[in-house]
């Protein structure tokens, strides 16, 4: 039976061990607050980047798919025209007729303007859309059973409530509607009380509306109430016409989110790769407090503290540090989602949701997924390096000077290369469901991986400085030697640098090479003197194209027509454009990509472009099928590149279009003026050609104008990335000042000691700046060689599988050359100014041990 003298004796050692380790962590917590403060702001950091975005998209998707429904009302199905030429209204008896349908409504869709207000205009059969879609059918002032036959008059207007105040009328007024090239005086008879507000929205009797609008004979849906789902959708598919599309609140909900469903997927996972960043510098800065604590956590165990409790207390250290971090976080997202609502607009600068209104809803499960993330980020950031320390014997660690890394220890350099392997064939893996998710994942890998290989480029590097034997000033020769000596602790500094720049870099290359193959496809295809565009569904028709080409001083004037084009009810409209292609696949303002001027026998020939050949998998020569004509067949004559519709562009010459769909309207006009004349008065003349029912509705604007515009709508649009990249910049910076600024103040014993040596404090303070500036460039040019390579998965893999657009490498030399003097310059001056605040105790004092 064992002595209860020894077991008491193990106890009381436990428990001073459990009080020494308490004393110690809050010792920690209230010398180097700013220590910890730093690290939970990294993590809030990305937290708060996640937690934005996301709310953002949520709260935006979920409006406008409110608004989709508004303007659809509560039908069960809707069958569609594929394109703005509408429908052939005789198909509407036919759907009514089919097998499952329970009553139709025919609907008419015009984009209107009456003054400055934009809004939908719908022509709707009152009667049938009271079955079917309630909610789009008007009630007057006094209610729906005043006994008067306003609802069906031809005049009557009535207006969602958020149209009815952009207009600035009131019921009973009269307006001037545009639409399709008409101008019709109408009449407020009443509003939509069950269209949601923020809805820009208008309806009309569809008799009116095709008579007086110029719509006779065409429909652009029908609305449908299903008395057996089942039986209509199989009925309804061997009946439609190829000009058109069945589709369900579900199929435009998807077609909705798909939209913008790459974007979002790209700044959720961008701020989910800064919030991995901020577990890097998470991880830095405990390694550095746990090498400085090494001794003292030595001492806790030789007192009888497992080597389990050590990494526990980390642990709990970096829990702090976690809900810290996350609530932090989730507060500022909130807020940060707030104000990019209200500065950037619910697509944040994308334009996918112009004019819809967006507010801000707090998405619980979405806040604890971020919470969590912020969380496990700092835990394990903790857990890595306390692990590490315990598996240090304690009577080494007490005489160990405070590098975990011996530098004749060799350094493992296989889990690097295994990572950097794995992201890399990673990376040449396909789309899942259309998104790049293993894309970014090779991202992760790619990034964890060269963090990983740090140490490794540390001892290296630093090895080489250490081992030259060129003898030079005192300050510069110590820094040398210093880092040669203890490359765990430049490696651990080097870690949190190396992640961020790496992040900053990769998303300042992807960003320039965009900007600058947007700009050069700009250049060639912005190539006339000046351009006229029919706006708000307004177009020119023959006799308007007669009078502008009549205008004296134009040499050329070219004329195209854009409509959009759906191909399938779940996937966003291609546009298709005709236009004239008297230079065949050559043509220069097609920028195009690769052509061929055969085609199978009996085929029209249209030009696609790259987006469109990466969405539906065309390839040049082949035959293709578009809602066009009736049963003709068109071949690949061209791929051409494009930068201005994501989700494709098909160009058909603009004979060809007339002969198959009998529209002889256009919407945009190219004008190359003749030798000699003043462009500014050429385009006054134009202007004036313009006839009168298009007054207002059509813009005029030269190339350089154009150009401008494009650019700052990019720059608005990547809004959310420059600020995503400029966080980066600064959470990087931040933590290299708090990693040296810590490492500086851990070494106040050696300072000590090398004052006793002769060395003056000033010499000193040189040194620290010498080895902050040089640990801030190798971490700088380390940093920005893994962030080329992540730049390359961006631009390669990412970019094209999320928006379908391809590019060259574009280096940003001056941002690279900036980032690395900033490193160097942040990381120099908080040595020095951490240096004079560690060498200003008492040389004695400072190497006296207490212990």
């Amino acid at each position: 039976m064992a002595s209860p003298m020894p077991i008491a004796r193990a106890e009381a050692g436990l428990a001073s061990a459990h009080l020494a380790l308490r004393w110690l962590i809050g010792g920690e917590w209230r010398a180097h607050p700013w220590r910890f403060l730093a690290t939970a702001l990294a993590i809030a950091v990305g937290v708060a980047l996640g937690f934005a975005v996301h709310l953002v998209n949520g709260s935006a998707l979920a409006s406008f798919d409110g608004a989709v429904r508004g303007v659809n009302g509560q039908a069960d199905r809707a069958v569609r025209a594929a394109s703005a030429l509408g429908l052939d209204e005789a198909l509407y008896p036919r759907v009514v007729a089919a097998p499952g349908v329970a009553d139709a409504s025919p609907v008419v869709s015009l984009d209107a303007r009456a003054g400055t207000a934009r809004f939908t205009l719908l022509g709707l059969d009152v009667i049938r859309a009271a079955a079917v879609s309630p909610s789009l059918v008007g009630i007057r002032p006094n209610g729906p059973d005043a006994g008067s036959d306003d609802i069906f008059a031809a005049d009557a207007l009535f207006l969602s409530r958020s149209a009815l105040q952009a207009s600035g009328a009131a019921i009973g007024d009269t307006l001037d509607v545009a639409a399709n090239n008409r101008t019709v005086r109408l009449r407020i008879a009443g509003t939509l009380p069950g269209v949601p507000d923020g809805q820009m929205l208008g309806t009309l009797d569809i008799a009116a509306a095709q008579w007086r609008f110029d719509r006779l004979g065409r429909l652009d849906r029908i609305d449908l109430k299903l008395a057996d789902a089942a039986a209509a959708d199989a009925a309804l598919k061997d009946l439609l016409p190829a000009d058109a599309n069945l589709g369900s609140a579900e199929t435009e909900s998807a077609q909705n989110g798909a939209l913008s469903r790459a974007y979002r997927v790209n700044l959720d996972m961008l701020a989910l790769v800064a919030l991995l960043t901020g577990g890097f510098l998470v991880f830095s800065a405990q390694s550095l407090s746990v090498a400085r604590r090494l001794r003292a956590f030595a001492l806790v165990r030789t007192l009888g503290l497992p080597r389990g409790g050590v990494v526990a207390a980390v642990a709990a250290e970096g829990l702090l540090i976690g809900i810290g971090g996350a609530l932090g976080g989730l507060l500022a997202g909130y807020g940060l989602a707030v104000l990019a609502v209200r500065f950037f607009g619910g697509d944040l600068g994308a334009g996918y949701f112009e004019g819809s209104h967006v507010s801000i809803v707090f998405q619980p499960l979405a806040a604890a997924a971020f919470f969590a993330l912020g969380l496990a980020a700092a835990v394990l950031g903790s857990v890595l390096p306390a692990r590490a320390a315990s598996r240090a014997a304690p009577a080494a660690a007490l005489k160990n000077s405070g590098d975990l890394l011996d530098p004749r220890t060799p350094v493992p350099w296989k889990p690097a290369l295994v990572l950097l392997a794995a992201g890399a064939l990673l990376s040449l893996a396909p789309p899942i469901g259309g998104l790049p998710i293993l894309g970014f994942a090779a991202m992760a890998l790619l990034l964890a991986g060269g963090v990983a290989g740090v140490p490794w480029l540390a001892r290296f590097l630093l090895g080489l400085f250490g081992r030259r034997r060129r003898r030079g000033a005192v300050p510069a020769e110590l820094a040398l030697r210093h880092l040669g000596g203890a490359p765990g602790e430049a490696a651990t500094a080097l870690c949190g640098i190396v992640a961020s720049t790496a992040l900053m870099i990769a998303m300042a290359t992807m960003v320039t090479s965009f900007r600058g193959a947007v700009d050069e496809w700009l250049e060639q295809v912005l190539s006339s003197d000046l351009y006229l565009r029919a706006e708000g569904g307004a177009s020119f028709d023959p006799a308007a194209q007669a009078r502008l080409k009549a205008v004296p001083g134009v040499g050329s004037l070219a004329f195209s027509r854009q409509i959009a084009l759906g191909l399938s009810p779940e996937r966003p409209p291609l546009t298709l454009i005709a236009r004239p292609l008297d230079g065949g696949p050559s043509d220069s303002l097609l920028a195009m990509i690769e052509a061929t001027p055969e085609r199978p026998l009996g085929t029209v020939p249209v030009f696609v472009s790259e987006p469109a050949s990466r969405l539906y998998g065309w390839k040049l020569g082949q035959t293709i099928e578009l809602p066009i004509g009736k049963g003709e067949r068109f071949a690949v004559a061209g791929i051409w590149r494009d930068y201005a519709r994501q989700f494709g562009a098909v160009v058909i010459q603009s004979a060809d279009y007339e002969r198959l769909t009998g529209d002889a309207t256009r919407d945009e006009a190219a004008a190359t003026l003749a030798p000699g004349v003043d462009a500014d008065a050429v385009g006054r003349a134009l202007e004036d050609a313009v006839p009168e029912a298009l007054r207002g509705q059509v813009s005029l604007a030269r190339p350089q104008t154009l150009r401008a515009y494009a650019l700052d709508l990019f720059d608005h649009s990547f809004a959310v990335t420059y600020v995503l990249e400029a966080v980066a910049i600064l959470v990087g910076l931040a933590g290299v000042a708090a990693t040296v600024s810590a490492q500086t103040v851990a070494r106040a014993r050696e300072f000590g000691m090398l004052r006793h040596l002769g060395l003056q404090k000033r010499q000193i303070v040189l040194m620290l700046g010498a080895e902050g500036a040089l640990l801030g460039l190798v971490g700088g040019v380390a940093g920005v060689a893994l962030g080329g390579v992540l730049a390359q998965v961006l631009i390669h893999v990412i970019n094209p599988q999320s928006f379908n657009f391809t590019m060259a490498t574009r280096v940003p030399f001056g941002t690279i050359l900036g980032v690395i003097a900033a490193l160097v310059a942040a990381a120099a001056l908080t040595a020095m100014l951490a240096g004079r605040r560690a060498t200003a105790r008492d040389a004695v004092l400072a190497v006296r041990e207490d212990w």
